[in-house]
């Protein structure tokens, strides 16, 4: 259907002239109120030197080398036109209402043409005025003035809380297309040295070794710098010519009274701008706030004919008195009380009041006007956008308020917001608009934790109102205290939602600002897990800037707070950028290391991890929650020469050593199992050990026993396991040595004769003597299969030898003792070193 020219579809029928058909029923709205799907976390992918950031606001930026596919070409420039709407963006809001007169530049001619002819001559020049002596309107002029002298044309930059690294950065955006990327600072200095534009800089904050370094990185640049006598000069050996702005004479100051007026001033007000004039050495900015003074008490004066003109009769006057929207019908601010005599003959303001006019003017404006300036007082002099205005104060009509207070001089353009003019903030904060300067910065940062965590609002937004978002932050972070259950820390809250934004929309000054007070926040509030994200964002800062000890120290705090919270997401976060850090200094990070209180993975059991250069430092041990085994970190080693491949052959080196340690932990659980398990047994083959053993390979079985010859049914005796008799030597179940060998300790109890076959068996029989290469020590393999049903009984051939007796019929023994444990199905003999009594 046509909007604008409805046909006959738009008159209850078809578009072929028939009866409409039916409208289908609409689907249930049940679903549209339930609980909405949570927003995804805005992620954003930044270049940042030779990395590319990925700003997370989860579980916390993740920083890698870039890979070459995602390095940015070079930058171009920007053409005039894109020139001139960045530098549009970055205006100051016009205020809402009614346009306010421009006033004119006087007296300053002559500084304005000189001030050309120097940037003309490619001099740098620094402007020095006092606040309020209209430095940043003759900026202004200058500016439009030289917009066709350089070939980049005129940049705007705004010195207020910056360092020289912020304004280069600044400059570098103003001139150079480069969305989502930031150059590091020597691919900063290389770009910039190509800039050939004027430089209008105001508000600058230093000078001397900064102001140097800043026009030195841009030699191809004119710098008009607008300072105030407070700042530091520049040093004596820099090419910056130094002019001085001074106040207006009497008749300028006057003139600027009557156009802010709008009338001819009478012989009693000029007598009065004239003590204005001595007192505030003829700053137009006081002449500014004076001719709000005299429009004010005009208002005052012209509101009895104004409620006339309405309709209203002169009798109903005093019921009128305590209205406070008498605004709407006259020009007389919401909030002032009418009074019939003032409206008569208003006195004009004392001196006093006329040299501090701040309260005085506020008094008289509308309520959300007066709300706006407590808020101001609260932020430390910033001025909330005009936008947030109506939610900050509560009144849908709220943003108005900028425009009077814009029309009395109380607020002044600093680059793209407005801040209190100068001396205001100290006259409000006199008048008793900071009492509740605690809960007025509360506010705005409740309403700015949700504005800036909002998917609508673009990081540029963010940025822009860094200054405010920060100056509530610096009035509640000393205030936190820990928060009632189920809330949270609102200064918290606030650095974790606009310290993400920050960091994407490239204001990294005010990241860092962000992260340190939410740092210090979190802690206050005892919230360990914000605390460990703030400290892994300032280790992601520091390895951008290249200050790798700092990084190092803040991202190892990190991963130990994640580590107490068993954060495994943010643990891992944290190790990849701490290895990127080990990386970029040439140290050896010790990998696969388990950190205190990380989980440890299913398929590792009771395995420990040995440290690469096996070194452990005196932290407490931690016990793994999968196996009762002590787990320690460890210190890097020395770093190796070879820093290119020492990491990946420290991997593998460290996972043979794991593999290995774990082999051998499994053998020796399965045994100390089975012996844990066998204990006390009255068939435990373990019991069937004592000295002086003999072993021989039986050629009826193939297995190895004490007495071959018997089989599996003969009477073969008892086999005593713990002799009573002490023999000759004193010992129990021993001998004196014999002539022929050295007595050797047998399983079975057998005794070896020198013609190796007595034994205690009624039907003795020559056994086989066994050869070395049957005698092995315990396999790892055979340790760890379960006993046959035969272990548990002793074996039928156990045998007794006499002492002195050989272990086979072939020859002696081997000169060191070997013990022989034998079963009914296997028999392992282990040889200890020599001198070892087992």
């Amino acid at each position: 259907m046509d909007p604008i020219n409805p046909g006959p579809e738009g008159h209850g029928q078809d578009g072929d002239g028939s009866t409409p058909r039916q409208r289908p029923p609409r689907e249930s709205l049940t679903t549209d109120f339930g609980q909405s799907t949570p927003a995804t976390a805005r992620t954003t992918r930044l270049v940042t030197g030779e990395f590319l950031l990925t700003v997370n606001p989860v579980d916390g930026s993740e920083i890698e080398p870039c890979p070459p596919a995602e390095r940015p070409a070079r930058p171009e420039k920007r053409t005039p036109a894109e020139r001139a709407e960045y530098e549009r963006a970055l205006r100051p809001p016009v205020p809402p209402g009614p346009a306010r007169p421009e006033l004119p530049l006087l007296e300053r001619q002559d500084d304005r043409e000189r001030l050309v002819r120097l940037l003309a001559r490619g001099r740098s020049v620094r402007l020095t005025g006092p606040a309020g002596s209209g430095r940043t309107a003759l900026l202004d002029l200058v500016a439009d003035d030289c917009s066709d002298l350089a070939p980049d044309g005129v940049v705007r930059l705004d010195g207020f809380h910056r360092t020289p690294e912020d304004l280069l950065r600044d400059l570098f955006h103003a001139v150079y297309k480069a969305p989502g990327h930031r150059p590091d600072h020597d691919e900063l200095l290389e770009l910039v040295r190509d800039i050939g534009a004027v430089v209008v800089l105001d508000d600058i904050e230093f000078g001397g070794a900064g102001l140097d370094e800043l026009i030195d990185a841009t030699p191809e640049c004119a710098f008009l710098i607008g300072a105030t006598p407070d700042v530091p000069a520049p040093s004596a050996d820099s090419a910056v010519e130094e002019v001085l702005l001074t106040g207006l004479e009497r008749a300028g100051g006057v003139d600027i009274l009557e156009r802010t007026v709008g009338r001819v001033l009478s012989e009693e007000e000029a007598n009065w701008a004239g003590d204005l004039w001595f007192e505030s050495e003829g700053l137009p900015l006081r002449f500014v706030q004076a001719g709000a003074l005299l429009r004010q008490r005009d208002q005052l004066r012209a509101s009895t004919d104004a409620v006339d003109e309405f309709g209203v009769f002169a009798s109903n006057l005093a019921d009128l008195a305590d209205l406070s929207d008498l605004s709407d019908l006259t020009d007389l601010p919401a909030g002032a009380a009418y009074d019939t005599e003032a409206a008569e003959a208003s006195p004009l303001p004392s001196l006093g009041e006329a040299a501090a006019p701040a309260p005085l003017l506020a008094s008289r404006l509308s309520a959300s006007a007066r709300a706006t300036l407590r808020f101001a007082v609260a932020l430390g002099g910033e001025v909330p956008h005009q936008a947030h205005l109506p939610a900050l104060v509560g009144d849908t009509h709220a943003d108005a308020a900028l425009g009077e207070l814009a029309g009395c001089g109380l607020v002044s353009p600093v680059g793209s917001r407005y801040r209190l003019a100068a001396g205001v903030l100290q006259q409000l904060e006199a008048a008793g608009y900071a009492d509740d300067a605690t809960a007025q910065a509360l506010t705005a940062a409740q309403h700015y934790s949700w504005w800036a965590g909002h998917p609508s609002v673009t990081p540029e937004r963010v940025c822009a109102e860094a200054d405010a978002i920060l100056a509530a932050l610096t009035v509640l972070v000393p205030e936190t205290v820990p928060p009632a259950e189920d809330e949270d820390s609102t200064p918290v809250r606030l650095a974790r939602t606009a310290a993400p934004a920050f960091a994407a929309g490239l204001r990294w000054s005010a990241w860092e600002r962000a992260l340190r007070a939410g740092a210090e926040a979190a802690r206050l509030a005892g919230e360990v897990g914000e605390q460990a994200y703030f400290h892994h964002e300032l280790g992601i800062l520091a390895l951008c800037g290249d200050q790798l000890d700092r990084a190092r120290a803040e991202l190892e705090a990190s991963i130990g707070l994640r580590g107490a919270l068993s954060d495994k997401r943010g643990t891992t976060v944290g190790r990849r950028a701490l290895a990127l850090v080990a990386d970029r200094s040439g140290e050896v990070l010790p990998a696969l290391t388990a950190m205190a209180g990380d989980e440890v993975p299913d398929a590792r059991h009771e395995e420990s991890i040995s440290p690469a250069g096996g070194v452990t430092t005196p932290f407490p041990a931690v016990h793994s929650p999968i196996a009762d085994t002590v787990v320690t970190q460890r210190v890097p080693a020395a770093p190796a020469p070879d820093h290119g491949g020492g990491l990946v052959r420290m991997v593998r080196r460290n996972m043979v050593a794991v593999g290995a340690g774990a082999l051998l932990t499994a053998v020796l659980g399965t045994v100390v199992g089975l012996g844990m398990t066998s204990h006390d047994n009255a068939d435990n083959p373990s019991d069937n050990v004592s000295v002086n053993p003999s072993a021989s390979e039986s050629t009826g079985d193939g297995g190895l026993g004490a007495d071959p010859g018997q089989t599996p049914g003969a009477d073969v005796g008892t086999a005593t396991t713990r002799p009573t008799d002490p023999g000759s030597a004193g010992t129990l179940g021993t001998t004196p040595p014999s002539d022929t060998g050295t007595p050797s300790a047998s399983a079975t109890g057998t005794k070896g004769t020198p013609g190796g076959g007595a034994t205690h068996s009624p039907s003795p029989s020559p056994s086989k003597s066994a050869s070395p290469s049957k005698s092995a020590s315990p396999s790892p393999s055979k340790s760890s299969e379960s006993p046959s049903p035969s272990a548990s009984s002793p074996s039928p051939s156990a045998s007794a030898t006499p002492s002195g007796a050989t272990n086979s019929a072939s020859g002696p023994a081997s000169d060191s003792p070997s013990v022989t444990t034998s079963s009914a199905s296997q028999t392992t003999t282990e040889e200890p070193p020599t001198g070892t009594l087992i």
